[in-house]
């Protein structure tokens, strides 16, 4: 009886473990896994091909990383196939996550040789913290001080060595001497039409979806030349597709979007209500950055690093430091 009891505990582990292995397949299953499944970047897939080849033949971590460039363009994934090439751990954690120095000797000190250590928006770390990793990176050594006042004295504190992956949007809000340490400063840019084209095609088989090439077309032509929002889309779509069973119709997809406030460009509700409020409400003039965002209630970083980096590759507004302005191009938008 305990026997078969514990064999009863053991399977039900087992099927439990099986579920969550499942679950986490499929939450990943539209990101790519290996570097020559990724869609775009080609200038940057070849340079990491060559230095994580170089890596394993000499035996010795990668040299660190910076990502950077707008949201959405799968720094993460990215991040995560390099660890899968290196054959290696990879271990994440964000700017904001880390609050104090304790918290990244921790970290630092349970990373294991060739590791991965991938930091997201790291503009959102504290200086102080930020500090402590200038001997980690180049020395691989942690130069802590221990006690205080007439006691204090520093130790070092050796590390394994790891590669640092370091993801952020805003590159000018790392201070120098850190962007200084970095081997590979990598920008991901916004990705050509046909590549969003190919991504939303091959994750469209993935998802069990049939769809013919005037709806990946209006897929992608959507999408804003980012991956995470050609995904998202395309889920919508699954989820229509599960209830309705019509989505195969080109008319009854473009209802869908307008459903939820997508337009043929890709604009959103926020897009939209950005440019319309300079259009009608300041009647087209140059508009204070302060101003505008209190005039539609966001914050002034949401419309930098969200809304604007799209619709300036559009040319639908005009910026300066201060001052935002709509252009022509929006105008003719609005008449078509």
């Amino acid at each position: 009886m305990i026997e078969s009891s514990k064999e009863s505990k053991k399977t039900n582990v087992t099927s439990t473990e099986e579920k969550e292995i499942d679950k986490w397949k499929f939450s990943n299953i539209l990101r790519p896994i290996k570097l020559e499944d990724y869609v775009g970047q080609e200038t940057i897939k070849k340079h990491l091909s060559v230095s994580i080849a170089s890596s394993k033949i000499r035996w010795e971590a990668m040299e660190h990383i910076l990502f950077y460039g707008p949201p959405g363009l799968w720094k993460t994934t990215i991040s995560n196939i390099i660890a899968t090439e290196m054959e290696t751990n990879l271990k994440s954690t964000s700017g904001p996550a880390i609050d104090k120095q304790s918290d990244l000797v921790s970290i630092l000190s349970n990373l294991e040789s060739g590791d991965i250590l991938f930091i997201d928006e790291i503009h959102r770390l504290r200086p102080q913290v930020e500090e402590i990793l200038y001997t980690a990176m180049e020395d691989f050594e942690l130069d802590i001080m221990v006690w205080s006042w007439t006691w204090a004295q520093s130790v070092k504190l050796p590390l394994k060595e790891f590669t640092l992956i370091w993801a952020t949007t805003r590159l000018s809000a790392l201070s120098s001497p850190l962007r200084d340490r970095f081997g590979n400063v990598l920008k991901l840019d916004f990705y050509s039409h046909d590549d969003i084209w190919l991504i939303i095609s091959n994750n469209s088989s993935k998802l069990d979806l049939v769809l013919d090439e005037m709806i990946l077309e209006s897929i992608s032509k959507k999408s804003r030349w980012t991956p995470r929002i050609a995904n998202r889309l395309l889920k919508i779509v699954r989820d229509y597709s599960t209830i309705w069973k019509e989505v195969s119709n080109i008319k009854v997809l473009e209802w869908i979007f307008k459903d939820i406030w997508i337009d043929k460009l890709g604009l959103d509700y926020l897009d939209r209500k950005y440019l319309n409020t300079i259009h009608t409400k300041f009647n087209s003039w140059p508009v204070w950055l302060n101003t505008l965002a209190s005039a539609i209630w966001e914050e002034e970083a949401t419309l930098e690093d969200v809304v604007e980096p799209f619709l300036l590759q559009v040319g639908f507004i005009e910026r300066t430091s201060r001052w935002r302005k709509i252009s022509w191009a929006w105008i003719n938008h609005l008449t078509k």
